[in-house]
């Protein structure tokens, strides 16, 4: 044999030893992503119902890199050679993707309305249907911690730009503070117009109301007065300290403990009233949460006193048979913190077949407890009643009598619909396209 011969055999057994495998090890994963993408449009959970990465399949070089930088895990997946949406429903805007794409062609849009059910209405700038009126934050769809501080900065520098201040009038009251919040506050220090941010509790927002020591997810993003966030991944106990850090070192006011009771026309302007003041402005920033009014079951014995809306600290229960109910990952993060006290007996009750929006991390670790016998599932159930001492579960083989303690229901908060139609603000409270995922 020739040395030329030789040479092209080795050359082509060594590419083929790399290339054959990774071929097949893209075929695989093509095969998954089809095939999931086929299920989720089957219930609508393709499509997304808040903000989502649009790819445009023209600049798409299918690299993969999106793929990859998603936390979600399966929100994109490569089909035909193109970055495709495949689990849209799961998607809540980390906008890492649009970041690791490296030749742009991905773009973080709201979804179409008809699909963001019952969600105000905004603009590109966060303003309301009300002139005047801006959501940041929750209450406009999106909780994670560096989209809502975009959001309380993109509000307040639209607000910053209308025009001369009025004299003896407030530019912006600002109602909360979250992330949203106290972003929106320090955008308007920074540009020096007048403003007021009033909270109900304390500073921190939806933050408060995590698990202790609950690891929040977030990434890296711009302060106005303080400079560049830089944590990917913060406790609460670490985030909150940071929230107070801030508020000490750029001098921002805060008024806690005062809760905003109404807002009134005022001609051109508003009448914000709260528990303890009146304030005339020419704007308002809503950054309020979702979670201010929890969602109930409306079953017998969801007034007993063992029933709950928020596990504030885990340790606090051992030996206990506890129940939590619901499918996103509060419910999830509640039961897993639970479930790690050693002596508890931890159910988790959802009433359909599997979780389908859950984080990938928290999939992970649900997976573990199952499977370590720390944590029961109830696929497919639902609550009938709640007893002193035991809890009714409706499941496919029949009623299920469980042994109780005390019973966690983690099922999402009601928007304030009272206060926003009363101030005039739309709300899309169109179904999504199937009614079966709403």
């Amino acid at each position: 044999m020739s040395d030329t011969l030789l040479t092209t055999v080795i050359a082509v057994t060594i590419i083929g030893a790399v290339l054959i495998p990774y071929i097949l090890h893209t075929s695989r994963k093509e095969k998954r992503a089809k095939d999931r993408f086929k299920e989720l449009q089957i219930t609508g959970l393709h499509a997304a119902a808040a903000v989502h990465p649009h790819i445009d399949v023209l600049n798409c070089i299918g690299c993969g890199s999106c793929v990859a930088a998603c936390p979600e895990g399966d929100v994109l997946g490569l089909i035909g050679g193109k970055a495709v949406l495949v689990h849209g429903a799961k998607c809540i805007g980390h906008g890492l993707c649009e970041e690791a794409c490296p030749v742009g062609a991905i773009t973080l849009l709201m979804a179409p309305p008809g699909r963001s059910a019952n969600l105000p209405v905004l603009t590109p700038q966060y303003e309301t249907s009300v002139p005047g009126i801006f959501i940041a934050g929750e209450l406009g769809g999106l909780g994670l911690i560096k989209n809502a501080i975009a959001q309380g900065r993109t509000a307040v520098t639209a607000i910053a730009a209308r025009g001369p201040q009025i004299p003896g009038v407030l530019d912006v009251v600002i109602v909360g503070a979250g992330p949203a919040g106290l972003a929106a506050g320090l955008t308007a220090l920074s540009l020096g117009i007048r403003y007021v941010v009033v909270e109900q509790g304390d500073v921190g927002g939806t933050i408060l109301r995590y698990p202790r020591r609950k690891v929040v997810l977030t990434s890296p993003v711009e302060l106005p007065l303080w400079g560049r966030l830089r944590f990917m991944e913060a406790s609460k106990e670490q985030l909150l300290a940071t929230w107070e850090n801030i508020i000490r070192t750029t001098g921002l006011e805060v008024k806690t403990g005062e809760q905003m009771m109404d807002i009134l026309p005022l001609e051109s302007l508003f009448r914000v009233r709260t528990t303890h003041d009146e304030y005339i402005t020419r704007s308002v920033v809503l950054a309020l949460g979702r979670r201010g009014i929890p969602r109930k079951l409306n079953v017998p014995g969801e007034e007993l006193a063992k029933v709950v809306y928020q596990l504030i600290d885990a340790e606090s229960y051992a030996d206990m048979d506890l129940l939590v109910v619901g499918g996103g990952d509060s419910a999830i993060e509640a039961a897993i913190a639970l479930a790690v006290q050693k002596t508890n007996r931890v159910t988790l009750s959802y009433r359909q077949s599997e979780f389908t929006k859950i984080k990938e991390r928290n999939t992970t670790h649900l997976r573990d407890m199952v499977r370590r016998g720390r944590l029961t599932l109830a696929m497919n159930s639902v609550v009938q009643e709640i007893r002193e001492h035991h809890v009714i579960l409706a499941t496919p083989e029949g009623r299920k009598e469980l042994k109780n303690d005390q019973v966690f229901v983690c099922i999402g908060g009601e928007l304030p619909f009272g206060l926003l139609s009363r101030v005039g603000i739309a709300i899309d409270r169109q179904l999504v396209e199937n009614p079966r995922t709403a």
